[in-house]
C-alpha cells in the first residue's frame, strides 16, 4: 500500500505510554489477571472463543472475566491522557494515514447520499484500556465501541495477524481498521442499535445469525473503502487485494474455531465463515455501492 506523502488523521489518541494498561501478557501470548487466573491464547482472542459457547459479546466476556459488570452504553470511563505530540513510530503513522483514507471515503459516500459523516476517533493502547463499552483488552483484537464512537487497537495485534493467523501485509492491516470503521458507519446508520435492541427478544441462535449479517456488512463497507481509495488515489499495490481477502478468510468463524478447538460449531458463528467474509469484502470492492452491502435483505450470504 503506497501511503508515502498521504495525510495523517488528527483523530487518533495514543495512550500507549499513559500507564494503567496492564491486564495482559506482553503481546497476545496470554491474558493474565482475569478472575484470578490466566487464560492462554491459541488464536486472536480468548474472549471470542468463549463467546462461541456462552453467547456473550467478546467485550462483555472480557469485562466480566476481569471482574467488571459488563458493558454499558452509559459508562463514562476515566480516559488516560493521550500523548501531546503524535508518535512517529511506523505503526502509529500507518494507522493515522489509513484512518485518514477512511475519513475521505466515508465523507464522500455520506455526501453522495445527502448525509454528513461524523468522524470517529481511534485509540492506540497497550494491554487494556477503559472504554464506554467496558474495559477493552488487547486479547480481543481491534474493536469498535458504539457508545463512544471509537475504534480501539493494540498494535501488537498485527503480530498475531501475521504470525499466528497467516495474514501478513500492510493492506491486511489496513483492512482491519477499515472493517472497524465499517461498524462506525453502521452505528451512524442506526443498524447497530437495531441489532442491540433484539438482545433478549430473540433466541441466541437468531441473535448470532443477525450478528453475522452485521459483521459481513462491515466487511462489505471495508471493500467499499478499498474500492474508493483505489479509484481516488491509486494507493493499492499489486497483491494488496489478495492480502485483504486472505485476512478476511483467516478470521472467519470456521477458521478461528477450527484453529482454537479443532471443531466448528456453525450455530455459534457471530462473524461469518471465511468464504462469506471474502465474498462480502469482494462485493464492496467490486461495486463501491453501499446499496450492495445490505446483508439483512439477502438470503444467500
Amino acid at each position: 500500500m503506497r501511503l508515502d506523502g498521504q495525510r495523517e488523521s488528527d483523530n487518533v489518541d495514543d495512550v500507549r505510554n499513559a500507564g494503567g494498561g496492564g491486564g495482559g501478557m506482553p503481546g497476545l501470548g496470554g491474558l493474565g489477571g482475569l478472575g484470578g487466573g490466566r487464560l492462554g491464547l491459541g488464536t486472536v482472542a480468548v474472549a471470542l472463543v468463549a463467546s462461541y459457547f456462552l453467547g456473550v459479546n467478546p467485550l462483555t466476556m472480557l469485562n466480566l472475566l476481569s471482574g467488571g459488570g459488563g458493558t454499558s452504553g452509559a459508562m463514562q470511563p476515566q480516559r488516560p491522557e493521550p500523548s501531546a505530540t503524535p508518535a512517529r513510530d511506523p505503526g502509529a503513522v500507518f494507522v493515522r494515514q489509513v484512518l485518514a483514507t477512511t475519513e475521505d471515503v466515508w465523507q464522500q459516500q455520506f455526501a453522495q447520499h445527502g448525509g454528513r459523516y461524523a468522524l470517529p476517533r481511534l485509540t492506540l493502547f497497550r494491554g487494556s484500556t477503559p472504554t464506554a463499552c467496558g474495559r477493552g483488552e488487547a486479547a480481543m483484537g481491534p474493536f469498535y465501541c458504539p457508545a463512544d464512537q471509537r475504534v480501539y487497537i493494540d498494535l501488537d495485534f498485527y503480530d498475531t495477524l501475521r504470525e499466528r493467523l497467516g495474514a501478513p501485509g500492510d493492506f491486511a492491516q489496513a483492512y482491519v481498521i477499515a472493517h472497524e470503521v465499517g461498524h462506525h458507519v453502521q452505528n451512524l446508520e442506526g443498524t447497530s442499535a437495531k441489532l442491540d435492541g433484539l438482545r433478549g427478544r430473540v433466541s441466541q441462535a437468531q441473535y448470532n445469525a443477525m450478528s453475522v449479517r452485521l459483521e459481513l456488512q462491515a466487511d462489505c463497507y471495508a471493500g467499499i473503502w478499498a474500492h474508493d481509495t483505489q479509484q481516488a488515489k491509486g494507493l493499492m499495490d499489486s497483491g494488496d487485494l489478495q492480502e485483504a481477502l486472505n485476512a478476511a478468510s483467516r478470521i472467519g468463524d470456521d477458521a478461528l474455531q477450527q484453529q482454537a478447538q479443532g471443531r466448528v460449531v456453525p450455530e455459534s458463528f457471530t462473524h461469518g465463515t471465511s468464504a462469506q467474509r471474502v465474498r462480502w469484502f469482494q462485493r464492496g470492492f467490486d461495486s463501491g455501492d453501499m446499496a450492495q452491502c445490505n446483508t439483512f435483505q439477502t438470503r444467500n450470504l
